[in-house]
């Protein structure tokens, strides 16, 4: 007897199903970035490095105060508001994060920093964007 036989078909459906399981989480970035967890404690330590980070990468298109008011932002682009309650790209720390470090698609206007700063530096980011006032954990 083969060892599919002596497993049976319900353990063959079993593992099939995880495999499915398995590569559907992987197709949806998303839900795999809202899972990821800030290891970088927001305090005001974290925070004043976010805010020196923020000054050098992000203030440019998003304004001094993080409400995407620049005018040296490009025309053919608006910044999020990163002060207020609306996030449409998600507002866990985990999508946070990948948007600061991969870019905001679909059309990438604003490029990520991956390359540029270090995960650590994207969690201080993380930690003074939230300290904006925008949209709560």
């Amino acid at each position: 007897m083969s060892r599919w036989c002596a497993w049976g078909w319900g353990a063959m459906v079993a593992v099939m199903w995880l495999g499915l399981t398995a590569s559907a989480e992987q197709t949806t970035p998303r839900a795999a970035a809202a899972k990821l967890k800030n290891p970088v404690a927001s305090n005001a330590a974290s925070i004043a490095t976010g805010q020196q980070l923020y000054q050098k990468y992000c203030r440019f298109c998003h304004g001094a105060t993080g409400r995407g008011d620049s005018p040296s932002a490009p025309k053919d682009m608006k910044p999020s508001n990163l002060a207020d309650a609306t996030w449409d790209r998600g507002s866990t720390d985990g999508e946070i994060f990948v948007v600061i470090q991969e870019g905001a698609g679909p059309d990438y206007k604003m490029k990520g920093l991956k390359g540029k700063v270090s995960d650590q530096d994207t969690w201080h980011l993380v930690n003074y964007v939230r300290s904006l006032g925008g949209v709560a954990k």
